[in-house]
């Protein structure tokens, strides 16, 4: 399975939380015979001897992935190419920003005169269970992969749960605290009305000032998961997190994120 690259988990926690991401018209294939790490750093193309990038086309996104869904063809090599061994995705056919990468099934010799190939589904985008929802993986690779773009809601708004939160969940579906004054918490987008978001950086996001909610009124239970949804009431999960310390809002007390405590990211 290919995983993005950590350009692309920038732009897409930033078009989820900030500003819009434009996604690429078409996606570019890229061969290389080392793999270029997540930064793009490895990546070994071919150099000349014909190479070049080729158009890849992905079907719809389902169960957290993209999968390639025609044959890519390249150029016949008009001298050797090396020993093909990983892939990259980018936005352009030369430049451009380097999207995605992945491990080929087989190795590929490509010497002078052959006309390298990689077959229909081999190339396979995804996201590993947990942490962000079915929901909102599949809405970013059709954005990224398929041009078929997701808008984001105008603001994010925290949930608190008292059960583990699972990838299919819905805002609705959650074990969500009521009553006693509970209520969800909005946040901004970044330069928006406090608290708002502080711009991705390094694959993660925080908050840039502390997410206070409402004062309870009562007990809220056993608080041992949170939620980021797109609605201030059901709507869509997006991203959640059931490994925090558990805590019990009671009367009076103080429920709040400090800044920069609330992290969201794609590791």
């Amino acid at each position: 399975m290919g995983s993005i690259s950590d350009y692309l988990e920038n732009e897409l926690l930033d078009h989820c939380f900030n500003a819009a991401y434009s996604a690429p018209a078409n996606v570019f294939l890229a061969l290389s015979t080392a793999d270029p790490l997540d930064t793009g750093a490895g990546l070994a193309e071919p150099s000349g001897g014909a190479y070049s990038r080729a158009t890849i086309t992905f079907g719809n996104a389902a169960s957290r992935a993209v999968t390639q869904d025609a044959k890519v063809t390249f150029p016949q090599a008009t001298a050797a190419w090396g020993t093909i061994t990983h892939y990259a995705l980018f936005d352009a056919v030369s430049g451009g920003n380097f999207l995605a990468h992945g491990t080929l099934n087989t190795s590929k010799v490509v010497a002078n005169g052959n006309t390298p190939s990689v077959a229909t589904s081999e190339v396979v985008v995804s996201f590993t269970a947990g942490e962000i929802s079915d929901y909102l993986s599949n809405q970013l690779l059709d954005h990224c992969f398929n041009a078929a773009q997701y808008t984001f809601p105008d603001s994010t708004w925290i949930a608190l749960a008292t059960g583990d939160i699972l990838d299919t969940d819905t805002g609705s579906s959650i074990s969500e605290c009521s009553g006693s004054n509970y209520a969800r918490k909005r946040v901004y987008k970044n330069g928006g009305t406090s608290p708002a978001w502080n711009v991705a950086s390094a694959g993660s996001l925080d908050n840039a000032a502390a997410i206070t909610f409402a004062t309870p009124s009562g007990s809220w239970g056993t608080v041992t998961a949170i939620a980021v949804c797109d609605a201030t009431t059901a709507g869509n999960l997006l991203f959640y997190e059931n490994t925090v310390t558990d805590q019990t809002p009671d009367n009076g007390d103080t429920v709040q994120f400090a800044a920069n405590a609330f992290k969201v990211s794609f590791d």
